[in-house]
């Protein structure tokens, strides 16, 4: 089989992309350049696409001894990734950009592109597992649950596994470093990087304040009292409690966070602990990993990269999905990503739009 092994200069992808080549595959490696202008040199372990991470990619396939080249897709990711990312929270959403970035990216253009060349599937380092079903190959989880990556490729459809392998999913990450030190790979203790990856310095604020200005306006509680002020309700997310800088506090002192961010007011709305948990969560843009289920089914359900799954049951119509969990989560917020278990197997994934909360229960 024909493969092309996404190769991000990182450790994971390098030992991906041996693993596929030991497998009998003929491999060529390639480097997405995903920034208009890359750094010379890292600034940091959340930082990618440097000219040092292509040159580590390089390296590696050379001494794999595969052709390796250079795909240049910056501008596809500045639409579909980097403009989205400020999109969405400039509409009062929280998005995940390693979700848009598999979705759009590396299992939309790479994919599309390597099957163009003719080539047969793609290869990367996600920690993740493809096993094959009764209706075809099915998402997994990894088996290291401190590397797992199966929310963020959550997004990918039938289609798109049946193309794509995840040769690391079996190996925890100790045993990766270790096998790339083996294998001779200078890689082999480079630090991971993080989300999110184009803002290397991981101020978030700062970086969109940049790019949509200062917009001065009020924190209010949920009586409506005004005890702060914030300069762009973009930066702020449900459940943040840190750097809200408000300036009268509770009677009572409790602490606060974020409870709704209003866009078309430019209003962030504060409140206490209690307020910030959810049982009901809807959403749409469904994603789903092979057969959509039908009816409402139990389910597991995780709302971030790397939180827990909650037990929920789970209903569709087709355009929309409403997940109702057995306790309240907090600090989930519309923009972010539902994903949809059953046992270790990924069902499907969607957007949240809403949420609320459907009983008394505590959280």
């Amino acid at each position: 089989m024909r493969v092309v092994a996404a190769m991000s200069g990182g450790v994971d992808s390098a030992v991906a992309a041996a693993r596929m080549l030991d497998a009998g595959h003929e491999v060529v490696g390639v480097h997405l350049a995903l920034s208009q202008s890359a750094a010379t040199l890292r600034e940091s372990a959340r930082g990618c696409c440097t000219i040092e991470d292509a040159g580590d990619a390089r390296r590696v396939a050379d001494r794999l001894g595969i052709p390796f080249y250079v795909w240049d897709m910056a501008q596809r990711f500045k639409e579909d990734v980097v403009e989205d990312f400020v999109a969405e929270y400039e509409a009062g959403r929280t998005p995940n950009p390693c979700l848009r970035c598999n979705e759009r990216i590396k299992f939309a253009a790479l994919l599309d592109k390597a099957l163009a060349l003719g080539f047969d599937a793609v290869a990367t380092g996600h920690y993740a597992q493809i096993v094959g079903g009764p209706d075809g190959r099915e998402l997994h989880r990894a088996v290291d649950p401190a590397k797992d990556q199966s929310y963020v490729l959550g997004v990918l459809t039938a289609d798109q596994l049946a193309r794509s392998f995840f040769p690391l999913g079996d190996t925890a990450k100790p045993q990766i470093r270790e096998e790339a030190a083996a294998r001779g790979f200078a890689v082999a203790k480079k630090p991971d990087s993080h989300d999110i990856c184009f803002i290397a310095d991981g101020d978030t604020k700062g970086w969109l304040t940049g790019r949509l200005g200062a917009q001065p306006g009020p924190i209010v509680d949920t009586d409506g009292e005004q005890v702060g002020e914030h300069e762009g309700a973009f930066a702020y997310t449900v459940g943040q409690r840190r750097g809200l800088g408000l300036k009268v506090p509770r009677a009572d002192h409790a602490k606060r966070y974020v409870v709704d961010v209003q866009p078309r007011t430019n209003t962030v709305v504060v409140g206490t602990e209690e307020l910030l948990g959810v049982d009901v969560v809807r959403g749409d843009h469904l994603r789903w990993c092979g057969t959509p289920p039908a009816g409402e089914a139990s389910y597991g359900a995780q709302l971030r990269a790397h939180g827990e799954e909650v037990p929920c049951r789970a209903s569709t119509d087709g355009t929309t999905v409403t997940v109702r969990l057995d306790h309240r989560v907090r600090g989930v917020a519309p923009g972010q990503s539902v994903v949809l278990y059953d046992g270790t197997r990924v069902v499907g994934s969607a957007t949240i739009t809403s949420t609320g909360r459907s009983t008394s229960r505590p959280l």
